[in-house]
């Protein structure tokens, strides 16, 4: 029972021939993005606090309004295209929202004008451009293969060839690695923090999609 009502779909909405869902699972997934949306578009960001080595003195550092403004569209940007993501029915169209999440991504940690934070994101732009290539690679052999991308016709048929399911799970790998890339730049500590929390919540949904749907094609 538990099961059925987890993996069933439990709303579809067809679009010509793409069908978008929600099940058990992903409606999960679709609550905290929509929650971390919410919290971006009602947040200001921080103002960091630096503490003078040695002294009692520290200094905040003001937020300039147009990065406050970027970072926020960027962040807001990020959370509809993870739930774009999430909802799809279409192995194509997950590609592609995929890959909005990781320019997306990119926009939110070049926002800040440091320039180790720009090499970072420097860095991560080029991993995702390289994983561009087995992330629609995999969606171009499974249409290929098996003459559909409707994720709910492949869980029946289960015909998804494994290399497309491995290309479609290394680009996805590459797409979310913003994190890796953050904690690299310390970008925690620069200002406008609270939107880089996107980041992490839209790498996070993405993988947990991507296995769900390597599993089920």
């Amino acid at each position: 029972m538990f099961e059925q009502i987890f993996e069933q779909p439990l709303f579809t909405l067809p679009f010509g021939d793409i069908v978008h869902y929600l099940s058990g699972y992903t409606v999960v997934l679709f609550a905290f993005a929509a929650m971390f949306v919410i919290l971006a578009v009602i947040s200001l960001p921080e103002k960091p606090v630096d503490i003078v080595f040695g002294t009692d003195g520290y200094y905040t550092k003001e937020i300039p309004v147009d990065l406050m403004k970027f970072q926020r569209f960027m962040a807001i940007a990020c959370g509809i295209a993870t739930i774009g993501a999430i909802t799809t029915g279409d192995v194509f169209n997950f590609t592609l929202f995929a890959a909005f999440i990781g320019i997306l991504n990119i926009g939110i940690v070049a926002a800040v004008k440091n320039k180790h934070v720009l090499d970072a994101a420097f860095s991560y732009g080029l991993v995702v451009m390289m994983a561009t290539v087995p992330l629609f690679a995999g969606a171009a052999i499974i249409a290929a293969t098996c003459g559909t991308l409707s994720i709910g016709e492949l869980a029946v048929t289960g015909a998804a060839p494994l290399v497309a399911r491995l290309l479609i799970l290394v680009g996805v790998l590459g797409e979310g690695m913003a994190p890796f890339y953050i904690g690299k730049a310390e970008i925690t500590r620069a200002p406008g923090a609270p939107y880089i929390l996107m980041i992490h919540v839209s790498s996070l949904l993405l993988f947990l999609r991507a296995v769900e749907i390597l599993l089920t094609v």
